[in-house]
């Protein structure tokens, strides 16, 4: 039973909690990234570029065979670059949220803070000390 125990209580703890919202969250990002790139991005760049759709980019090894039913064996180079660009809009979003929370955290730490008052002993002391210095 302590196996279990152990292994609830890590289940449970916050950061555990916390990274499962963020994979579910990520995923659902992810989609919306590949949208914006395949249907926003990649449209534009490929009518300045004379009409080349990047995701039909490939070199092909071996053509398909219908007679032998035996697919076409490529290397779809469209489609690495639409990765590459997904994954530079999905990293700059990542940079630009840790850059606003570390702005807020140092906004955190800029507040002043109030002296402690000094404690009985501290003010005996230092009536002791100028009471010496008098002398």
């Amino acid at each position: 039973m302590g196996f279990l125990k152990e292994f609830k209580e890590f289940a449970m703890r916050g950061s555990v909690v916390d990274l499962a919202v963020g994979v579910v969250i990520g995923g659902a990002f992810g989609k919306i990234v590949t949208s914006l790139v395949d249907d926003i991005i990649m449209p534009p760049i490929g009518y300045l570029t004379g009409g080349v759709d990047f995701s039909q980019i490939k070199y092909v090894l071996k053509a398909a065979d219908e007679v032998a039913k035996k697919p076409e064996v490529s290397i779809n180079l469209g489609n690495f670059i639409n990765v590459v660009i997904q994954f530079l809009i999905v990293a700059f979003c990542i940079f630009l949220v840790i850059k606003a929370l570390n702005s807020m955290k140092r906004k955190e730490e800029k507040a002043p803070e109030v002296a402690p008052a000094p404690q009985r002993e501290e003010v005996l002391l230092t009536e002791i000390r100028d009471l010496l210095k008098n002398k």
